[in-house]
């Protein structure tokens, strides 16, 4: 295991699904939102799922344990795709996936427009705005806020990969769901289900799951139970922890 880990390199585990992933404090570790992402999709039992802005591959690994589908993750800066796709060799996952070096707006290089049954994407967050404070490491910068790519060109390349009836699912912030929704009508996908992520009870949402239906009825619309992350002793309740540990 050592020989695919470079300096500042580790190993995480997630438990619940097996999976070990090369993480670096110094370059870019998966959070919580990736799991959740997993977790919150709608995946095919088999076909084509394509992850945009995969990072270091976390949520394609995920949820490769869940699924047959094909997953190609689609990331542009190299040293993070770099260790994903070590990842996917540790994990003898080379037969089910594949990531690429690629800016999205290339991903018809390597997949086939109107050919994906699911795409998630965990994706900047932040707008590029003179007055956002931005992270000093350029890593992090560009996974965190909309220097390379933005929600607008997001969907667009999600809307022209998904086939009819296919699903793209995101996770983000509660403050753009107004952005987000009106951005995936205007590419056909329709808005099917949300749902908010509260670190708490009695606090704000800070997390969003979205997903949508390409070319999908124009209605339907489902807000499912809120996700409370820790309790009031700082402990992971049961549906996270499952999450995180298994069952």
């Amino acid at each position: 295991m050592k020989e695919l880990l470079k300096s500042d390199e580790r190993i995480d585990q997630l438990y619940a699904d097996g999976i070990q992933i090369i993480q670096s404090k110094e370059v870019f570790s998966f959070s919580l939102d990736a799991v959740l992402l997993a977790n919150f999709a709608s995946l095919p039992k088999r076909g084509q799922i394509v992850d945009l802005c995969a990072g270091n591959g976390a949520v394609g690994l995920f949820i490769s344990q869940k699924t047959e589908a094909n997953i190609v993750g689609i990331e542009l800066q190299d040293r993070l795709a770099d260790m994903g796709r070590r990842s996917v060799q540790l994990n003898q996952l080379e037969e089910q996936m594949t990531l690429h070096t690629l800016d999205l707006k290339q991903t018809t290089t390597v997949v086939k427009k109107d050919s994906v049954d699911l795409i998630v994407c965990n994706p900047p967050y932040f707008k590029e705005l003179p007055t956002n404070v931005k992270n000093p490491n350029p890593y992090l910068a560009i996974a965190r806020h909309e220097i390379a790519t933005n929600l607008d060109e997001v969907v667009k390349e999600a809307a022209g990969l998904l086939k009819s009836n296919g699903k793209l699912a995101l996770v983000h912030r509660p403050e753009r769901l107004v952005d987000i929704l009106e951005t995936m009508k205007r590419y056909s996908i329709i808005p099917k289900r949300v749902r908010f992520v509260y670190p708490k009870t009695g606090k704000e949402a800070n997390v969003l799951l979205v997903e949508g239906i390409h070319k999908g009825r124009p209605d339907g619309l489902k807000v499912l139970p809120p996700l409370f992350v820790y309790d009031e002793q700082d402990d992971y309740y049961p549906e996270v922890r499952g999450m995180l540990y298994g069952s």
